[in-house]
């Protein structure tokens, strides 16, 4: 060590000395981002184009399909919301599931670098004068993530039972065909978001001093991990599944083109 420890650190005038292209994750996460959220934002309030009766397809955006303006045949959990133009369809489960990525600890990175700056990127100064983390409101509500984790786990619970329900035709019998395989490979996808989550891990692996005295928990807690560690790519991969299964019903829905069947 040549420099003195009083020496204190070098005083750099520019915001980074990284001469690569820095800003461009955070640009392409940011217009990610705002596509999605504008297509999802349209597609909740159209209130159309979101059941095929005849095959029992649902999209995920419109389930559970509560409200009283739902075609009756997608409304497996009943009808009791007011059929207003502002209040989504499944607007019992459409916050949770905005709350649960919103806490998420991958999308906190992700729009605090894309919309906040809070970095932008590594080894590049943020412009906000002070940082208080997630000390203060609102930001102290991200450590509610852990219970809106619950709320998923139920959502994807219900969005399985669509996917399930949609193997039996409105006539009452088996079909298959492609819709049933958009409609499983999202929620497989969204489970395995799901349980990458970090709350999920900690709620399986969490307080345990001793793994060997704890044989299951420990290996549903490597399983888990090796998820966890894919769960930025998760995050952005059931984003595309959600809104490819939407578009996808929304297709067959208005009559864009047939539903390619398998059986019946």
């Amino acid at each position: 060590m040549t420099t003195p420890s009083l020496a204190g650190r070098a005083a750099i005038s520019a915001r980074t000395l990284r001469t690569d292209r820095w800003w461009l994750p955070p640009l392409f996460t940011a217009l990610g981002l705002l596509a999605w959220v504008a297509y999802a934002t349209v597609r909740a309030f159209m209130q159309k184009h979101y059941f095929v009766e005849q095959y029992e397809y649902l999209t995920p955006f419109y389930s559970p399909c509560v409200s009283t303006g739902c075609v009756e045949a997608s409304s497996h959990f009943g009808q009791f919301l007011p059929d207003v133009w502002w209040l989504p369809y499944a607007a019992l489960t459409l916050p949770f599931l905005l709350l649960f990525r919103l806490t998420c600890y991958y999308y906190r990175k992700a729009y605090y670098r894309s919309f906040w700056l809070s970095p932008p990127a590594c080894a590049v100064a943020e412009p906000h004068a002070s940082y208080s983390g997630e000390t203060r409101y609102p930001l102290l509500g991200q450590n509610l993530h852990r219970y809106f984790f619950y709320a998923a786990v139920a959502i994807s619970l219900i969005n399985s039972y669509d996917a399930i329900r949609a193997f039996v035709t409105a006539d009452g019998e088996f079909g298959f065909g492609l819709g049933n395989i958009v409609l499983l490979t999202n929620v497989v996808l969204l489970w395995a978001y799901t349980v990458s989550c970090h709350s999920c891990r900690s709620l399986i692996g969490g307080r345990l001093n001793h793994f060997s005295q704890h044989p299951v928990r420990y290996k549903l807690w490597g399983w888990v991990s090796r998820l966890n560690e894919r769960h930025m790519a998760l995050a952005w991969t059931t984003l595309a599944s959600l809104a490819i299964t939407d578009f996808y019903i929304m297709a067959v829905s208005a009559g864009w083109f047939s539903d390619p069947r398998f059986i019946n």
